[in-house]
């Protein structure tokens, strides 16, 4: 098992390096870099450059629009774009942009954000309770619900029980998160009916002075609504899978065996099915975490005002923050990838069964 976990970490090195590489050169060859937003703010906001730009001759903007590489760059004076260059680092060759922040990252030094005039891993750290609490909170619900009540419809598949819960189920399956975020903001924050929870940040603008129940309260207070939007919107997928997986292994040989022999339905249930069926609901795990960590609650962090990883990474993207974006995918490629190993490592304890030496 150590050789397995050793070669699963150096593995790690050429898929992050394959994955980051791909992405800076996309990234760099798509349009509308900070250059070119810097210079379109430029034109914008400087009412005396479209005078100056006005007065000049055709052929001035005609050679600054062969010479330059930037769009809507005609007429801009060269010496401003070569500060701008000079300052989002575009001075230097794209080979030598791409090796230095290889560099930096395996150093783990992500450079400065170009917009908010901050390092990037203060940026991340900033973010972090945010994202943690509503992945770490709507991960776990969303096991313990799905979990037992996947058992549930399986051991009594066919019932009125099954009926109805599928029924619940697929319609929390089908209404996006969003939708049910507005649903409760209307409902419970205030909208139209009551104002029972506060619809803005983690945490009051009193919350240093409670005491330690006062601010656990308060902190749970403020994540209600966002984790039930999330919660309801991700707990279906995984007890339907909870569910066929126990309908497959309830119909296999050895549990017919184990009651031949007499064994009580609960030894069966836990004690032979529970490990088997379990490792398929498990191998989704990472991608559960690393979906509603970092992507899946993007939507959720702008209707309910809180500021954590998917809001930034989103807001980066748009301003083509490079330090940001490169960082983020960065540092959730890598969480992925140790996840992964986690969950493989996870299934040799579930089932000692299963083993990778061979591999």
């Amino acid at each position: 098992m150590n050789h397995y976990i050793l070669r699963r970490l150096l593995l790690i090195i050429p898929t992050l390096l394959g994955i980051m590489t791909i992405n800076f050169f996309i990234v760099q060859i798509a349009p509308g870099g900070p250059v070119e937003q810097a210079i379109a703010q430029y034109q914008g906001i400087d009412s005396g450059n479209s005078t100056r730009i006005a007065s000049g001759t055709s052929s001035d903007i005609k050679q600054n629009s062969n010479t330059s590489k930037y769009r809507g760059a005609q007429g801009v004076d060269p010496e401003y774009i070569e500060a701008l260059e000079k300052l989002y680092g575009f001075d230097k060759p794209l080979g030598e942009r791409y090796f230095s922040m290889l560099w930096r990252y395996a150093k783990f030094d992500f450079g400065e954000s170009f917009y908010r005039n901050q390092k990037v891993t203060d940026l991340i750290i900033d973010k972090m309770p945010v994202s943690i609490s509503l992945g770490l909170w709507t991960t776990l619900l969303a096991y313990l619900i799905s979990i037992p009540l996947g058992i549930k419809k399986a051991t009594s598949h066919g019932s009125r029980f099954d009926i109805w819960s599928s029924t619940v189920v697929t319609i929390a399956y089908a209404i996006p998160a969003f939708i049910l975020a507005i649903i409760l903001i209307v409902l419970f924050a205030g909208g139209s009916y009551y104002d029972w929870f506060p619809l803005r940040g983690l945490t009051s603008d009193n919350f240093s002075e409670l005491s330690v129940w006062g601010q656990i309260k308060d902190y749970f207070w403020h994540l209600t609504l966002p984790i039930s939007a999330s919660v309801l919107a991700s707990f279906a997928t995984l007890t339907m899978l909870t569910k066929n997986s126990f309908l497959d292994e309830i119909h296999k040989q050895y549990v017919v065996t184990a009651r031949a022999k007499g064994c009580s339905k609960s030894r069966i249930l836990y004690g032979h099915i529970f490990r088997n069926a379990m490792l398929l609901v498990l191998a989704g795990l990472p991608a559960a975490l690393i979906g509603i960590f970092f992507t899946g609650s993007m939507l959720i962090e702008v209707i309910f005002s809180l500021d954590g990883l998917g809001l930034l990474s989103f807001e980066s993207v748009i301003n083509r923050d490079y330090p940001v974006i490169f960082a983020s995918l960065y540092i959730f490629t890598l969480v992925g990838l140790v996840l992964k190993l986690i969950s493989d490592i996870t299934y040799t304890l579930i089932d000692p069964r299963i083993t990778f030496e061979g591999r």
